[in-house]
This record gives C-alpha cells, sequence and structure tokens, in this order.
C-alpha cells in the first residue's frame, strides 16, 4: 500500500469517526486492513526505527501516524 493510499484511508476513518483523536483513527485504520497489512506496516516502522523486534499492532498504528504526520508537512 502506498503512503497515498494510506492517508484516503485515513481520511475516510476520520470522516466516519469525527470524534477520535489521531492515534485512534490510526489504531482504527489499522484494524479496518487486516494482519496482513498490519504486518507491513510494522515491519515498516521497525526498518525505520532500525529495530527487529516489536509488537506489531503498535508499530503498525506508528507507522500510520508517521505517514500522515509526514504527509502533512512541518508546523506552521
Amino acid at each position: 500500500m502506498t503512503d497515498e493510499e494510506l492517508v484516503v484511508e485515513f481520511a475516510l476513518a476520520r470522516i466516519d469517526h469525527p470524534g477520535l483523536d489521531l492515534g485512534e483513527v490510526a489504531a482504527l485504520v489499522v484494524q479496518r486492513l487486516g494482519t496482513d497489512r498490519m504486518l507491513e506496516f510494522a515491519s515498516r516502522n521497525l526498518e525505520t526505527r532500525g529495530e527487529l523486534r516489536g509488537a506489531a499492532f503498535p508499530c503498525a498504528v506508528e507507522h500510520v501516524l508517521r505517514v500522515m504526520l509526514l504527509m502533512r508537512g512541518p508546523a506552521d
């Protein structure tokens, strides 16, 4: 899944659940996309952090948040 596709998934989840904070929306996205994507996101996040091990779900959620913040750009 590309970063752009992930942004779209995040935006759709955010629209469906406007009361959730960013971390909760990211967790919802990971749950919606299933186990294969969770493992993909977790492995990408661990690679970015230079780590070999980590809990899959929290690492996947961190990856989604990292992509969202990078795509958003620097704060003005």
